[in-house]
């Protein structure tokens, strides 16, 4: 039987037929691939996808919540829904600090307006104002206010000033933003990821208008250059092995020959012909494709397909572990613990091997044992045994002669001969 593979997509025409084309072409009859249809929805039903490459749930939530359950039920959902609902820009640029990426210097401001079935009392660990003097001196001007967890250069401001971030923040409503410090940049990069191992680093300008953006040349040169696309390439991967995505792009400003990470949570990035142009169309569609057909192929019914990433997997805390006989002790301190082992069997080897060198030393010591009182005590013994063993003779003076004949008494059998 066939694996199938779905796509859920909106308005775009061009990417998603193309994808299910080349995924026929090289499933070769054993991976099928379709748009997904949907007539109903009911709770905990396989709905037979293995896989299904989500394009627009992040703006749908019955979309949403219908991968969710695919999920569930064993399909392989490119992007992780779970994980996409959880996350946002301003957490993915505190991860990336904590991988060593570097990104602009960020702060994260409150909404404008307070959210729906709030009042002031909501907000009592809110002080007001904020220090405004701290954030200015800190991020500078101009600077680029966005929301937290926006996308597609939605509701994006640049501001000269203080002035015009007030102004331009009375205008985003219950947005959570985020203001951020402009990187004057020499180079800027979009990169697409898929599968958390295909790269393809494009040359991108945000600056011009939408078809033109991917028409752009890369400034730096010669060895320059190579260890800049090193960096960048080595940076996507990183983050998206950390965040699980498996069709992402991240965006890099290079300043001063440093690529920091501009923008790198896009749950379905623009994969339209007519704006990446002919050449990264063709990429993103061999990749996405070869990429679904792998998962297709991988799938394991009744199991997580899903891709989950280093955060996730590695901030699972394990089971406590049993009382009793279990080694509870910590890694540095069974590591202490066997260097005490060793210089202890080290130390007694050492010692015996002395031992076995120098044993007049130890002789000496023995030596001085008879000079104690015990040892004489002990010779006075037999002297006594001697005098009263001829006592039972006659007179003590035969004793003393006694004692000294007596090694010719033991050969008188040579008489009787």
């Amino acid at each position: 039987m066939a694996k199938k593979v779905g796509i859920i997509f909106g308005q775009e025409d061009t990417f998603p037929w193309a994808f299910i084309d080349k995924v026929n072409e090289l499933g070769n009859g054993k991976v099928i691939a379709e748009p997904v249809q949907i007539d109903k929805v009911q709770q905990g039903i396989d709905y037979g996808y293995h896989v299904i490459l989500d394009r627009m749930s992040q703006g749908v939530p019955f979309y949403r919540s219908y991968v969710k359950n695919a999920a569930l039920m064993g399909t392989a959902v490119i992007n992780n829904p779970f994980w996409f609902s959880a996350d946002e820009k301003f957490f993915n640029n505190c991860l990336a600090m904590e991988l060593g990426v570097p990104v602009p210097k960020t702060v994260l401001l409150p909404s404008n307006t307070r959210p729906d079935d709030t009042s002031e009392k909501s907000f009592r660990n809110l002080v007001a104002p904020l220090d405004w003097d701290y954030i200015f001196n800190y991020i500078g001007f101009p600077a680029y206010m966005k929301p937290f967890d926006g996308g597609g250069w939605k509701d994006v401001y640049k501001v000269e000033n203080a002035d015009a971030l007030f102004a331009s923040h009375a205008e985003t409503g219950q947005l959570v933003m985020m203001l951020q410090e402009e990187i004057v940049f020499d180079d800027y990069f979009r990169v697409y990821c898929l599968g958390q191992k295909y790269v393809h680093i494009m040359p991108y300008d945000p600056r011009k208008p939408f078809h033109e953006r991917y028409v752009s040349e890369i400034k730096a040169t010669g060895d320059e250059r190579k260890k800049l696309l090193k960096t960048v390439h080595d940076y996507t991967l990183k983050l998206n092995k950390v965040l699980g995505y498996d069709f992402n792009t991240v965006e890099f400003a290079v300043r001063d020959g440093i690529p920091y990470a501009i923008d790198f949570c896009n749950p379905a990035p623009d994969a339209d012909l007519h704006s990446v142009g002919q050449e990264n169309f063709d990429w993103i569609v061999e990749h996405s494709a070869k990429y679904a057909v792998e998962k297709a192929n991988a799938h394991k019914p009744k199991q997580n397909n899903t891709s989950w990433g280093g955060f996730v997997k590695n901030s699972i805390a394990p089971e406590a572990p049993k009382r009793g006989k279990v080694n509870l002790k910590t890694a540095e301190e069974v590591k202490m613990t066997v260097a005490a082992k060793k210089k202890a069997a080290a130390a007694k080897k050492k010692a015996e091997s002395d031992k076995k060198m120098t044993p007049v030393k130890k002789s000496p010591a023995k030596a001085k044992a008879p000079t104690k009182q015990k040892p004489n005590v002990k010779a006075k013994a037999p002297a006594k045994v001697k005098v009263k063993a001829p006592a039972k003779g006659k007179a003590p003076a035969k004793s003393k002669t006694g004692a000294t004949k007596k090694s010719p008494a033991k050969s008188a059998p040579k008489k009787t001969k």
